[in-house]
């Protein structure tokens, strides 16, 4: 992609964020697989930059066994302290463990629900939200339908899974559209079918 492009506000110079921009960040997902790996590394965010995260995804892909919810929910002791000693990821043992629970609870979410990508998508009763912002200061870092989100996650038994991280995961997995109308990325997306 040319750099002369005008790209969302908070895309910095890095390549590879310019990648995740340009080809991942608001594009509509249905993908259980996706959905799940997108939800485990917005909570590893949590009071990090997305940066950081986005530089260790191959890392977590690796090693977390390309996110396979029922391998990673079976991990024993011996495997979170190899993980912890892990320098590619973020060795955070509650971040880790957090994993863990959270792959359980996916597995029991989508034997309950008949499937997660139907279940996470009801908060935007399956459609993407098509905002149209001005300027990055009109984003919110929570909606109405993260606050759901987040209180369901939670009830499901979910961490790491607040109102700002949903809502930053809705983004990500286009959820929501929230190019800002002059990021060249904005009208691609809203002309996207499923």
């Amino acid at each position: 992609m040319p750099k002369s492009l005008t790209r969302c506000h908070w895309v910095s110079n890095d390549p590879l964020y310019q990648h995740y921009h340009d080809q991942e960040w608001g594009v509509p997902c249905y993908d259980e697989q996706h959905l799940f790996a997108m939800l485990l590394l917005e909570g590893m965010q949590a009071g990090l930059s997305w940066i950081t995260v986005l530089k260790k995804r191959e890392r977590y892909y690796q090693v977390f066994d390309n996110f396979d919810a029922e391998k990673i929910a079976n991990y024993k002791k011996p495997k979170i302290e190899k993980l912890l000693d892990d320098p590619g990821i973020i060795r955070n043992r509650l971040k880790v463990q957090s994993m863990i629970t959270n792959a359980q609870n996916y597995l029991k979410l989508q034997q309950q629900q008949g499937g997660f990508s139907d279940y996470i998508w009801q908060f935007v009763d399956g459609e993407p939200i098509q905002n149209h912002w001005k300027n990055h200061q009109q984003v919110p870092v929570t909606t109405v339908a993260s606050d759901a989100m987040s209180r369901s996650l939670k009830q499901h038994g979910f961490k790491f899974v607040g109102s700002t991280i949903c809502y930053a995961y809705m983004q990500a997995v286009g959820m929501v559209n929230d190019h800002t109308v002059d990021c060249f990325r904005h009208g691609q997306i809203l002309h996207e079918k499923r």
